[in-house]
């Protein structure tokens, strides 16, 4: 029998002798056709996803693979009694996370989070970004009919070029899927999983407490809370480009005193043109400062945050039974693709979006120009723009918890995975090992 999704011998070549038809395991995992409803899986529709090599079934008795779902990952990952074959809940003690969990995969490198004192962050190599076209492009030098040299005639800026190599997109919610944080604040995560409410919230409101005290004192959250924008780059076009080395934020009189509230309306695009480069000198200046530190977010935090943080990263991820570790496991193989990306849309404004995602270590999963935030626009919105970024031709994948994304996800025919606890990460990571996804 010719290995899965091997194309199959032409008529001239013969096997040598028949095969003993190969038996996978009983579980099934073929795609079912998308009826307009959302299964506890994931939906196929005009976008459906399919094996990165073709698949013949007469090539293999798979008829056993009658569907595709989260739950008929049950006799591997069960969600009431769970046991992990990589780290239990029931040996997890803060020691226990301090160094690396091995986890190899035959075909994907090594891809771990990092837990050691530096950073904490996955160690990642997504690929980098498409350079960013020159702002003067024209047309050659030519001589007109009375023989003088015709100088360049200059076009308007060209629009970024689609990422178009890019095969199939990611697209992930942030709270609740791949980080655990609203739900500790609430109770729900650990009425739900049976925790210690009272750790839990304690735990959350610790970290609420080091993601607002990031943004407002590196990330001029201070200045940007009424100014939010949904990409990074949104307000690029204003930047004159002016070195910002000896730059001094505090004193350029960008906060009038009446407050940021009356000079940024909620579109957040409102001021004269100096005030809007002010506005695009700060943005740039994130930036600067997450592609900076993403890998080093110990070094941005110093002394003695950094202790607390480590210590607060122990105590989430044993509180959680390691759901980070397991979100970061499935983002780590997506990005060892050369031909599929991570993105995240988030409801979180995008100044304390780019704070959550450096301080839970996702810095290296999700270059900056991949997060985009929905708070004022909406998930349908973010949805559009990164399918216009990256075109029709690529398959996008949604994956979160929320019911919005979940909707939009049905309307855009985009397939769904839905991630209700550490399992379906689990299962997700198993899928994608497989290249079902």
């Amino acid at each position: 029998m010719a290995a899965y999704g091997q194309t199959q011998y032409s008529p001239t070549l013969q096997p040598a002798g028949p095969y003993t038809p190969y038996t996978h395991h009983t579980q099934g995992y073929s795609m079912p056709s998308y009826s307009g409803g959302i299964s506890s899986g994931i939906f196929q529709g005009t976008h459906a996803i399919s094996s990165s090599t073709p698949f013949n079934p007469t090539q293999q008795e798979f008829s056993a693979y009658s569907s595709y779902s989260q739950s008929q990952y049950s006799p591997y990952y069960n969600s009431h009694h769970y046991n992990s074959p990589y780290l239990t809940s029931s040996n997890i003690s803060p020691a226990a996370i301090t160094a690396p969990l091995a986890y190899q995969h035959p075909e994907h490198p090594v891809m771990l989070p990092n837990h050691s004192p530096e950073s904490h962050t996955g160690e990642y190599h997504p690929p980098p970004s498409p350079p960013t076209p020159g702002k003067e492009e024209g047309v050659p030098a030519r001589r007109g009919s009375d023989g003088k040299l015709r100088g360049r005639k200059r076009v308007s800026d060209p629009a970024p070029p689609l990422d178009s190599d890019i095969e199939r997109v990611f697209i992930w919610d942030l709270d609740e899927t791949i980080i655990i944080f609203h739900s500790l604040l609430t109770g729900t995560f650990s009425s739900r999983f049976g925790k210690d409410s009272s750790k839990a919230v304690s735990l959350g409101l610790w970290m609420e407490e080091m993601i607002f005290n990031l943004a407002d004192s590196r990330l001029f959250f201070n200045d940007l809370e009424e100014c939010d924008q949904v990409h990074i780059d949104d307000v690029a076009s204003d930047d004159n480009g002016q070195d910002l080395s000896t730059y001094n934020f505090g004193s350029d009189g960008f906060q009038s005193p009446a407050g940021a509230g009356s000079l940024c309306l909620g579109s957040g695009v409102h001021g004269g043109v100096d005030w809007m480069r002010k506005l695009a000198f700060r943005y740039r200046r994130v930036k600067e400062i997450y592609n900076t530190y993403k890998n080093n977010v110990g070094g941005l935090l110093g002394s003695p945050k950094r202790e607390e943080w480590l210590q607060l990263r122990r105590e989430m991820e044993v509180l959680t039974d390691l759901w980070l570790t397991q979100a970061l496991k499935a983002l780590a193989l997506i990005n060892s693709r050369p031909n599929c990306v991570n993105v995240l849309v988030t409801t979180t404004q995008l100044i304390p979006a780019l704070s959550k995602v450096l301080l839970y270590g996702l810095g290296s999963a999700f270059p900056i120009e991949n997060i985009y935030s929905a708070t004022k626009t909406g998930k349908e919105s973010c949805f559009e723009r990164v399918s216009q970024r990256f075109g029709r031709r690529a398959v996008y994948v949604v994956i979160g918890d929320g019911a919005e994304e979940e909707s939009v996800a049905k309307k855009k025919n985009m397939p769904f995975w839905r991630v209700s606890c550490r399992a379906d990460l689990e299962a997700l990571s198993h899928a994608l090992e497989l290249d079902y996804l």
